[in-house]
């Protein structure tokens, strides 16, 4: 079967009468987007439930399933490497500090490739643990806590769009609208702003703390965050490692996730300009002739939005044979359009 010949049960709807045609049009109007549900379940649940500005309420109050497998991941990963890394300590040279502290810093610092140099292995066995707990570390952070972040991202989107407009009341579908329209960009401010929160507690902890000066500070805070490790400038301290353990992670998680943002902020302006060139673009008979797939010299409405989507690049061929096929095995009784009838002998069936 062909494409044309596939795509014939919903072409046929074009020899309707004009007032079946009206409301058609006005259905297509009302579809400008994925249903509600699917385009932000996270602030959804926000908008119902708070139509003025948020209270202060914790992230925490309600933690979300992520974290919690985030925490579960956490501890058992630096449970294990602190343990391990707690009997072979004699093994690893530098200079140390706690035994419990210093295997728990020397996890976080290995398992986010930072690298100081200040703590090595110094045996066959240490580092092929170290081999070992580092590749597993980057699929962790790369796999686990990436998503958190993007969670944790995306559950402030709502809180940053209502106080951007705190001189005006914004309700749920405006909030919803202007998510969706900059939902990449607003991603990108929050997760620039809190970097820049980091950076600038590293660097203060670094001077109270490790008593650097500021130049050396802001240096081994660039160096660390970028996981570059020189390892001339590290934390020496038992409050400076600890502190470390919870700001290296995060830090860097921070950063690897701000030039994320980035590319998917270059990729979304890059498909904009590809859709308004299309929308803004003669439509030519040449256009015509590609998208009249049952070649009866008239273009209907169905046939015109897939062929602009098949050129702004949003579908392809196969996603619509994919859905025509789908539309075939629902349509029963072979009519061309689909009834509760159909549904029920298809999932009968």
């Amino acid at each position: 079967m062909t494409n044309r010949d596939t795509i014939q049960p919903l072409l046929d709807q074009r020899h309707q009468s004009h007032h079946t045609v009206d409301l058609t049009r006005k259905r297509f109007r009302r579809c400008k987007s994925a249903p509600v549900g699917q385009i932000a379940p996270v602030e959804m649940d926000e908008i119902k439930n708070d139509q003025s500005l948020p209270r202060s309420k914790s992230i925490l109050d309600k933690l979300h399933p992520i974290f919690w497998k985030v925490i579960i991941y956490l501890v058992i990963y630096l449970g294990i490497g602190t343990i391990c890394f707690y009997f072979v300590r004699n093994k690893i040279k530098g200079k140390k500090i706690d035994g419990v502290v210093d295997s728990v810093y020397f996890c976080v610092v290995t398992m986010t490739t930072v690298g100081y140099g200040d703590m090595v292995p110094n045996s066959a066995i240490t580092k092929l643990l170290a081999c070992v707990y580092v590749f597993s570390g980057m699929a962790l952070v790369g796999v686990v806590l990436s998503k958190a972040a993007d969670y944790l991202m995306e559950k402030q989107e709502t809180l940053l769009i209502k106080a951007m407009h705190m001189g005006r009341r914004v309700g749920p579908s405006e909030i919803l609208e202007e998510i969706e329209t900059n939902k990449v960009k607003y991603k990108c401010f929050m997760i620039a702003a809190f970097l820049i929160v980091l950076i600038v507690v590293g660097t203060v902890v670094l001077v109270r703390v490790e008593e650097f000066d500021t130049i050396d500070a802001f240096y081994c805070v660039c160096a660390t965050i970028t996981t570059l490790g020189y390892g001339d400038k590290s934390f020496s301290t038992k409050a400076g490692r600890i502190f470390a353990i919870f700001w290296i992670l995060t830090s860097t998680l921070c950063l690897g996730q701000f030039f994320l943002y980035v590319a998917e902020l270059n990729t979304e302006k890059r498909q904009k300009e590809i859709v308004k060139r299309v929308l803004s673009r003669r439509t030519t008979n040449v256009d015509l002739e590609e998208a009249d797939l049952d070649d009866d010299g008239v273009v209907g409405a169905a046939e015109f939005v897939i062929y602009e989507l098949k050129e702004m690049g949003k579908i392809n061929q196969q996603d619509v044979a994919a859905v025509l096929k789908k539309f075939e095995s629902l349509d029963v009784d072979q009519s061309g359009t689909l009834s509760k009838a159909d549904l029920t002998l298809a999932q009968s069936s």
